[in-house]
């Protein structure tokens, strides 16, 4: 019922085309199951879905104010004393009385000059703008799974890479040795490959260091610790060039969406304040029973009436309440400039990060392929008494190095290309098709957005649905 009520799997057309490497064995994750994961452990995601149903009650508390509102009251009370009256003679007399009355009030708003009617709008408008505000929540969520994910890919690659070039220098530092037996080297090249293996080790610790703090953001991000992970191969597909990247962001961007319905929602409440100037009507009626607990008296009476009334004068309060309403109006409007300029910039700078980055692939893999041609050239230079030790140690670290940056720009690359979606409001969920439970926000409002009654048929079955999600 929970999760009927609470979770939908709308199927929807594929925006954005994913394709990732497919895991060898059962036990391999890729990029896409660990985005799924996030999805479903996050409780910064649990939160902010709690707020839109916040959000959703404060239609139904609005709404309600159309209704009738009905109360009851019960009293009972003793009167005592003495007193002397005309009526009395100017004699004395002992007031002993005890009594008891209950009694029901009714009153239906018929009027109010539109200000309920606004104030509902209003409340609409911000559910609309809290579900934004979840979707931006949804994209920086998924943005630190990839984030965690190509971190660990990398610190993994790297740490592999130390170690075998760990292996490596060792066999030089033997070579060396064996060389120096027969008198080939001197004892400096000796000290050189040594100085090398040490300083191998130092990088071997430090990527291992880097490593372990990666899988701990990974823990963190996508709720479990990182096995086996197969990287992706192919980046999503993204927008042609800047320009239509902007223009996508300003268009489907959750936060400039937002903005807009902000704006709204600040209108009406200048609305709302303006009929707060106004008449309101109300259908009045009470009915009470009054018995005398000393005498066999009793009053069984009631009233019913129309009241008109409005403000006269209130000392400023309402007009200072319209003028801030006006404020805060042309503060949403003045936001959603600003939120327009970031939206662009963000989607630029997001774009010139992916260029960026795959450039720095592209000049990294020709830098290894250079580097690794003058490596084995000096290595055999070096068997033929033509290189030193320290030679072969400079060109074996300028491989190393061009193997370790081509590693950083891989997942760089593959980062840039998700946040560049998230710039423009695509990464989500139902573009990357990922295989999740997606949260439905219209199920919980459709069920309370009319406010049902605690004891009514609907209200029983939202507290079956609080009780099952251990909200409540």
């Amino acid at each position: 019922m929970a999760l009927r009520m609470l979770k939908s799997l709308r199927s929807g057309a594929l925006a954005l085309s994913l394709s990732f490497a497919m895991p060898v064995a059962a036990v391999a994750e890729n990029l896409a199951d660990a985005m799924a994961s996030a999805y479903e452990h996050s409780g910064l995601l649990e939160q902010n879905r709690a707020l839109l149903r916040a959000a959703d009650e404060g239609v139904a508390q609005t709404y309600a104010s159309l209704r009738p509102i009905l109360n009851w009251y019960g009293s009972i009370s003793n009167s005592f004393g003495t007193s002397a009256s005309l009526a009395s003679a100017g004699l004395g007399t002992t007031i002993d009385t005890s009594t008891a009355s209950i009694g029901i009030t009714l009153q239906i708003l018929l009027y109010d000059n539109g200000q309920s009617r606004n104030l509902i709008a209003a409340a609409k408008e911000t559910v609309l703008s809290t579900r934004q505000s979840l979707i931006v929540v949804e994209q920086s969520v998924l943005l630190d799974a990839v984030q965690a994910f190509m971190n660990v890919v990398r610190d993994t690659q790297i740490v592999e890479l130390r170690q075998n070039n760990l292996r490596l220098v060792e066999r030089e530092l033997q070579a060396a040795k064996d060389r120096f037996e027969v008198g080939e080297v001197t004892r400096t090249d000796v000290a050189q490959a040594e100085a090398s293996l040490a300083g191998g080790r130092a990088d071997l610790a430090r990527a291992q260091g880097d490593l372990m703090q990666s899988q701990e953001f990974y823990s963190a991000a996508i709720g479990h610790r990182p096995g086996r992970l197969v990287a992706p191969r192919t980046l999503p597909r993204g927008p042609t060039s800047m320009e239509n990247a902007k223009a996508v962001a300003i268009r489907s961007h959750p936060s400039m969406t937002r903005a807009k319905y902000d704006i709204s929602t600040a209108e009406y409440n200048v609305d709302a304040a303006e009929s707060a100037l106004g008449p309101r009507v109300t259908l009045d009626g009470n009915y009470a029973v009054q018995e005398d607990l000393n005498h066999s008296y009793y009053n069984h009476a009631g009233t019913i009436g129309l009241t008109l009334g409005g403000p006269i004068y209130r000392g400023g309060q309402l007009s200072s309440i319209l003028r801030q309403a006006m404020a805060q109006r042309d503060a949403q409007r003045a936001n959603l400039h600003v939120v327009r300029h970031t939206t662009r910039q963000n989607a630029g700078n997001a774009w010139a990060a992916l260029a960026s980055a795959k450039a720095q692939l592209s000049a990294t893999g020709r830098q290894v392929e250079a580097a690794r041609i003058a490596f084995e050239g000096v290595r055999e230079e070096a068997k033929l008494g033509a290189r030193t030790t320290l030679d072969v140690l400079i060109a074996e670290q300028a491989l190393l190095d061009a193997e370790a940056s081509r590693i950083t720009a891989q997942t760089s690359q593959f980062t840039a290309a998700f946040a560049l979606l998230a710039s423009m409001g695509l990464l989500t969920t139902e573009h990357l098709n990922l295989k999740v439970e997606r949260y439905d926000p219209l199920a919980y409002y459709d069920a309370v957005k009319d406010a049902p009654a605690l004891l009514s048929e609907r209200g029983k079955k939202l507290d079956k649905v609080l009780r099952a999600l251990g909200k409540e």
